[in-house]
């Protein structure tokens, strides 16, 4: 089973229909189930895609549904150690504006040693230590 980090500019624009890259997350999402992907998160990329949809009921509510419900949803628990590593990716790029969720996902992925991301962020890219699928 192939296993890919999904950041939550993937969630975003495959569940907001106005959103630019909603048709290349729907045919990635599709392609990617018929292959049996599981998806890792953390409840980082959770929070945030809960947050963009959290005035929108129904979205809210099937965002709910396909982190918490679905099976082929893993959600990585944040250690420490992820926690340090992200302070130290975000010292050591100073010169780039990632976010703290955004370290901690390239922590989770350097120590889940995946190779892959789901992402239409450009700090995805820019930090480069993965391929990036967009």
């Amino acid at each position: 089973m192939k296993t890919i980090f999904a950041d939550s500019s993937f969630w975003i624009a495959l569940r907001d229909k106005r959103e630019q890259y909603h048709s290349i997350a729907k045919s990635l999402a599709s392609e990617m189930l018929e292959a049996k992907t599981t998806f890792v998160i953390t409840v980082m990329i959770f929070a945030e895609t809960h947050a963009y949809f959290s005035r929108e009921l129904v979205l809210r509510e099937r965002i709910i549904r396909d982190f918490w419900e679905n099976p082929v949803i893993q959600i990585e628990p944040i250690s420490h150690q992820d926690q340090v590593e992200a302070i130290n990716i975000l010292r050591q790029h100073k010169d780039k504006r990632y976010s703290l969720c955004d370290a901690i996902s390239f922590a989770i992925i350097r120590r889940l040693q995946m190779t892959q991301a789901l992402s239409f962020d450009a700090h995805f890219e820019q930090f480069g230590e993965f391929n990036v699928i967009s």
